[in-house]
């Protein structure tokens, strides 16, 4: 039995019926993670004073990871070219490139970003002991400059099994930079560059905080919407792999023998989402990374 229009456009609507359903797929997809933005939007403008993190995400990464992705959109559509032109060799190629370029996405993002946040801790200091923390947190020296005051001290956290004993009474954090030299006006942006912990050793008290974990999705309103938003994201550029991996099977070259355009619609559909996948990330990036 063969499919109607699946190559040839509709007398209703003058698209193919692929086309139509991947339009209405991605008008809910906007639905979805319009939801999602706008509720990390109101999170962020709800965060009391210093409770927001700034610069925790490792910049060069998120940009070349940017770079990965917008280049694999630029040989998506190569590749759709070159079946229009007849020219199935370079369609395998450009394909296998945009497979590559989502596959070093996703183990750049789940093999080095990912770990290095369960790696990393952040500790909130309760109100009242704010200023016995002032030399790791610099807050006399934000209010000089009209700048929120530091809540949280961050860093490497020495004796991880304070996380879960009672009877050990303090934390043992190698500070981060910002929390190592606080007044220093270099740490009072994001930095460009991957900052590690330094060798600086600073003891908490446990009664003194108010919350403290590892940069885990119950550690703040942050790191929640940072990896719900991340790892949707990234389904979705798994979910565009693998059918990028079906088009490259022997069945695509059947199809491809038998009708070239009907490949060629095939992979114009799934361009279609796969540049949607790239847009959520140009609006993931400035908002986590940047600002």
């Amino acid at each position: 039995m063969e499919i109607p229009y699946t190559v040839t456009a509709r007398p209703d609507t003058g698209l193919w019926n692929a086309k139509i359903g991947i339009w209405l797929f991605l008008a809910s997809e906007v639905m979805l993670f319009g939801g999602l933005f706008s509720a990390y939007v109101f999170l962020r403008l709800d965060a009391e004073p210093g409770g927001w993190p700034h610069g925790l995400l490792n910049v060069p990464v998120g940009t070349m990871n940017t770079a990965i992705l917008i280049a694999s959109s630029v040989t998506v559509v190569l590749a759709w070219a070159a079946l229009k032109m007849r020219q199935f060799t370079r369609y395998r190629i450009y394909m296998a490139i945009t497979i590559l370029c989502g596959v070093i996405f996703l183990v750049v993002k789940l093999a080095y970003e990912w770990p290095q946040k369960f790696e990393h801790f952040g500790a909130f200091i309760k109100k009242s002991a704010l200023e016995k923390y002032e030399p790791y947190l610099g807050n006399h020296h934000l209010l000089d400059e009209g700048r929120e005051p530091r809540i949280e001290i961050s860093g490497h956290l020495h004796n991880r099994e304070a996380l879960n004993d009672p009877k050990i009474k303090e934390y043992e954090v190698a500070l981060d930079a910002v929390n190592a030299d606080p007044t220093n006006p270099a740490n009072d942006r994001p930095h460009f560059l991957y900052q590690p912990p330094t060798e600086k050793i600073a003891k908490i008290e446990k009664e003194d905080v108010e919350y403290a974990n590892m940069f885990l999705p119950k550690h703040s309103a942050y790191f929640a919407s940072y990896f719900t938003i991340t790892g949707l994201h990234g389904l979705h550029v798994l979910g565009g792999v693998l059918v990028f991996c079906y088009m490259m099977l022997p069945a695509s070259t059947r199809i491809y023998r038998r009708n070239p355009e009907h490949l060629a619609n095939r992979v114009e559909v799934a361009g279609l989402f796969w540049h949607f996948v790239d847009l959520v990330w140009i609006f993931v990036f400035p908002l986590f990374y940047l600002l």
